[in-house]
């Protein structure tokens, strides 16, 4: 099976405002002109239409994983790249993905986008960090809401040191690496 015929999952875990979507974007569109099958599953979309009537309890947060990493699952398992920007704060419930993949044979790599929350809150996306500190939201991740950094990441990419194309090289060096690419 060549490169282009492999499915993955690469599940870029981070902070909000750290850089994964776009990261993921960018990746895609090299990948896709390189013949692969890619599917960016956005935290976002999922949000509103697989996870709807979720909140962001710890429990709700895991079955949110849970459910873009069986999604993801299965499109790997079809030869498709699956590319997930999502914050996945807590190590638990990424690492249950992780198993779910290795016991399907399913290949899986995690990438940690390790942007420090003073960066994300000055890029603020959404305006989530401005919400946060107007009190009008509470649990963001990594400012009120616990966010576990991967220990042994397959990549870590430091976003805020270098340009989007570097990030998006960076992890595609490491699908040639791993035979994906």
């Amino acid at each position: 099976m060549s490169g282009t015929d492999q499915g993955a999952t690469v599940w870029l875990t981070g902070l909000p405002s750290a850089g994964k979507t776009t990261i993921a974007n960018e990746l895609a569109g090299r990948l896709r002109g390189e013949g692969h099958r890619v599917e960016v599953l956005d935290g976002d979309e999922i949000r509103e239409f697989l996870s709807a009537g979720l909140g962001f309890s710890r429990e709700d947060r895991h079955t949110n994983v849970q459910r873009i990493g069986f999604v993801a699952q299965l499109l790997a398992a079809n030869g498709v790249k699956a590319l997930v920007p999502v914050i996945a704060p807590y190590a638990d419930s990424r690492d249950a993905v992780r198993k779910r993949h290795e016991a399907r044979s399913a290949a899986y790599l995690e990438v940690h986008v390790a942007t420090p929350v003073e960066v994300c809150s000055v890029r603020d996306v959404k305006g989530l960090y401005a919400k946060q500190a107007a009190g009008e939201i509470s649990g963001l991740t990594g400012v009120d809401d616990p966010y576990e950094a991967p220990e042994s990441p397959d990549l870590r990419i430091e976003s805020h040191t270098q340009t989007v194309a570097q990030s998006a090289a960076a992890l595609h060096a490491l699908l040639t690496e791993r035979g994906l690419a």
